[in-house]
């Protein structure tokens, strides 16, 4: 399965702290579903049961203290995904990643691979601050499949972050060969080469050279621009 794509989000936090006042990079996101409706839809496991007012509600309280069986629904592979995606875009990052992690301990043996829970697993990671173990997941993505932009353009995103320009530049590279149309991935480029123009610019300055002060100054406020489209 491919993985959608949502806007670019740019993030206000320095990318960069060897480099004062730089960009950071804008991550993907893989697409969500939309909530179950009310009424009707089906409910799954993943759905608390509605509030009942009234008699009703009481007894269905009274009902509940009784030895039961859970009519509700074993979600789908797709609705577990679509959950997991809602957790990530809402911030609730450790409840996302325990359910990755329990949805991969189910799936562990089958055949072929859940793409999206993989990327999935990548950005709950990064979200949460384990940086590393969210590098390895989108590395070994790009290797399995180098023909998604996405994992290339978060793996970029994550290189900044760590202050190496030089690998992200090459990953936004691949990104673009996969989709050269990709935004977010065409957008982080500018931003990486605005930063590698500042590196270059401070470089100079610390050995003197004139007027390179002031160009690494204009660099900045451009950067710091594009943080506020």
């Amino acid at each position: 399965m491919t993985i959608n794509r949502l806007s670019r989000i740019t993030l206000l936090v320095l990318a960069l702290a060897a480099l004062p006042g730089g960009a950071a990079l804008g991550q993907a996101m893989g697409g969500g579903g939309s909530l179950p409706n009310e009424g009707n839809a089906a409910r799954t496991k993943l759905d608390p049961p509605p509030p009942e007012r009234g008699w009703k509600g009481l007894a269905n309280l009274l009902e509940a203290l009784k030895p039961g069986v859970d009519t509700r629904l074993d979600p789908t592979p797709s609705q577990i995904t679509d959950h997991i995606e809602r957790l990530l875009n809402n911030g609730r990052n450790q409840e996302a990643l325990d359910m990755i992690e329990q949805r991969q301990a189910d799936i562990q043996g089958q055949r072929g691979t859940d793409v999206q829970l993989m990327f999935q697993h990548a950005r709950a990671l990064a979200a949460l601050g384990r940086t590393g173990e969210a590098i390895e997941i989108y590395a070994d993505m790009t290797s399995r499949f180098p023909e998604l932009p996405e994992p290339w353009n978060n793996l970029a995103a994550l290189y900044a972050q760590q202050g190496d320009l030089d690998r992200a530049h090459e990953a936004l590279q691949m990104a673009l060969r996969a989709n050269p149309d990709y935004p977010e991935a065409r957008a982080n480029m500018g931003d990486i080469q605005l930063m590698m123009a500042l590196r270059t610019y401070r470089n100079a300055a610390n050995r003197g050279v004139p007027g390179m002060e002031a160009k690494a100054r204009e660099i900045e406020n451009m950067l710091k621009e594009s943080q506020h489209p």
